[in-house]
């Protein structure tokens, strides 16, 4: 009957020892990867550089994806290109607040809310146009 209750301890023992032994060949095979200069602060900088420019890519992708299910390529890609230095600050400032902690995910998140549902007691063919005019205006900017 005690090998009923050991067994689970003995399993879990099994795959503990498993899961250090990927971690520590993973670790070891990390650690012998060159990076492009010798110096880490250099590594360090130029991996920083590719994730932004990367996520940089991707963002704005996504947001013309987004636009295009409503305006055409050209358009979208106007409106995007537009994008005054406030909006594109504010924005990162927001997206930096929300993933700063849950009180800021939920500030953040409660403003998102609060906009929608400001625009849906405007009324939907007012909140378009005035939506449409913004994205006009912006895309006039480029």
């Amino acid at each position: 009957m005690s090998e009923k209750h050991n067994l689970p301890a003995k399993l879990t023992d099994r795959g503990g020892r498993a899961v250090r032994k990927v971690v520590t060949k993973t670790r070891s095979g990390v650690r012998k990867v060159p990076g492009p200069s010798p110096n880490s602060a250099t590594n360090l900088l130029v991996a920083d550089i590719a994730m932004r420019t990367v996520m940089r890519l991707f963002r704005r992708s996504v947001e013309k994806g987004l636009l295009g299910a409503r305006f055409d390529p050209a358009k979208a890609h106007e409106i995007v290109e537009g994008r005054t230095l406030g909006k594109t600050l504010l924005s990162a400032a927001a997206a930096r607040v929300a993933t700063g902690s849950v009180p800021g995910a939920m500030l953040v998140g409660g403003g998102i809310l609060g906009k929608a549902l400001l625009d849906r007691t405007v009324g939907r063919r007012r909140a378009i146009r005035k939506g449409d005019r913004a994205l006009a205006e912006q895309a006039e900017k480029a």
